[in-house]
């Protein structure tokens, strides 16, 4: 009898244990897909020069030294995992990936890629999206053999997905050179829903893989980087021609994604508008505590944004007054407002529902 207690307390104790290494109070894996907005260090791992990983990148992160994030300190994906209340999520080209990381989610991205796969081409070897998908197809199939494809597919399912395409197709493919290969394929009109059909096989193989809950952002305002000032715009304002490819784009995204949940039959697809999101900040820099939104941190030339952000360029004091880091992407402080809208931000922002109401849906189920 004394034994067969021991023998149930026992099994009590492993299957609490493998309870709690799968599903600890409120975890959820976190899985990122896409370019140089998300991308947390993969193509440290590469021969590419789309990368990140020397000083002065990584100023501000927490142990001042580049990581391979095109930031001063922390990206979009980093503050999500700050407000699942997880850890960050390791590249997943990463040695460190073993393990219960995997149960925490992997970091895909690559920073130069696109939606097609001729986009980012002068930057040589990049992880493209379709070799993401692939990474992840393979990340389950390792979680499967660590807690069992039962379990390895509820994780999956109930995973957080955040996914970041679309700029690259414009400013490293369409618009790279005068008289692209694409541009004289397309006008930017018809351009675009070659993009948008090309991008929706994309989503429904992300869909097909096991993906549940799907954060997909829009092109911010690609006219007003500091690339784009520097390059193409004019006395300081927003190129037009970028502005439109965006303005094209966007929308013709939402109703993409719109009719993939009809599909569907449930809003698995949320639409992050990174558009706005960019131009809240931009338009009014004040507002957010920044003094300017035109001029790079990091960088060289006209508004710092000519060039890379390497140790001999200009770099400003204080991070927290810019909204742009380098030529192309926000700082830290910017990346917090941006996430923020994705956490609470009204249907303008985020649609149909922002982050954390699924994060109460599922809390309550």
């Amino acid at each position: 009898m004394e034994s067969s207690r021991i023998l149930l307390l026992f099994s009590l104790i492993t299957s609490l244990s493998v309870h709690e290494l799968l599903q600890p109070a409120e975890a959820r894996s976190f899985f990122v897909f896409g370019d140089s907005l998300v991308d947390n260090g993969n193509n440290n791992y590469l021969v590419t020069t789309a990368r990140a990983d020397m000083p002065p990148y990584g100023i501000d992160y927490p142990t001042h030294r580049p990581t391979g994030r095109f930031s001063n300190g922390l990206n979009i994906p980093d503050i999500i995992s700050e407000h699942l209340g997880e850890e960050s999520t390791l590249p997943y080209l990463s040695p460190q990936l073993q393990g219960e990381k995997l149960l925490v989610g992997a970091n895909y991205a690559s920073a130069g890629i696109g939606i097609l796969n001729d986009t980012g081409i002068q930057f040589l070897n990049i992880i493209r999206i379709g070799q993401q998908l692939a990474y992840f197809q393979q990340h389950q199939e390792r979680l499967s053999s660590m807690i069992g494809p039962d379990q390895a597919q509820r994780l999956v399912n109930e995973a957080l997905v955040l996914i970041t395409l679309g700029g690259n197709d414009f400013v490293n493919n369409y618009y790279l050179v005068p008289y692209s290969i694409r541009s004289q394929q397309y006008d930017l009109p018809d351009y675009v829903p070659f993009i948008i059909s090309e991008y929706k096989k994309i989503l429904r193989r992300l869909y097909d893989l096991g993906a549940r809950q799907i954060l997909v952002t829009g092109t911010g305002p690609l006219g007003c980087v500091p690339n784009a000032l520097a390059l193409r715009g004019r006395n300081g304002n927003c190129d037009p021609e970028l502005q439109r490819a965006g303005d094209l784009y966007n929308p013709q995204l939402v109703q993409m994604l719109n009719q993939l949940n009809t599909d569907i039959g449930s809003d698995v697809f949320v639409t992050a508008n990174a558009f706005k999101m960019h131009m809240d900040f931009i338009t009014n820099p004040q507002a957010y505590g920044f003094v300017t939104s035109k001029i790079a941190c990091c960088g060289q030339g006209q508004y710092n944004g000519v060039g890379l952000c390497t140790v001999a360029s200009n770099l400003c004091p204080n991070r927290d007054v810019y909204a742009f880091w380098d030529a192309f992407h926000p700082t830290e402080k910017a990346n917090r407002a941006i996430v923020s809208q994705f956490m609470t931000g009204s249907n303008e922002y985020m649609n149909p529902m922002n982050l954390s109401t699924i994060l109460a849906m599922d809390a309550r189920t």
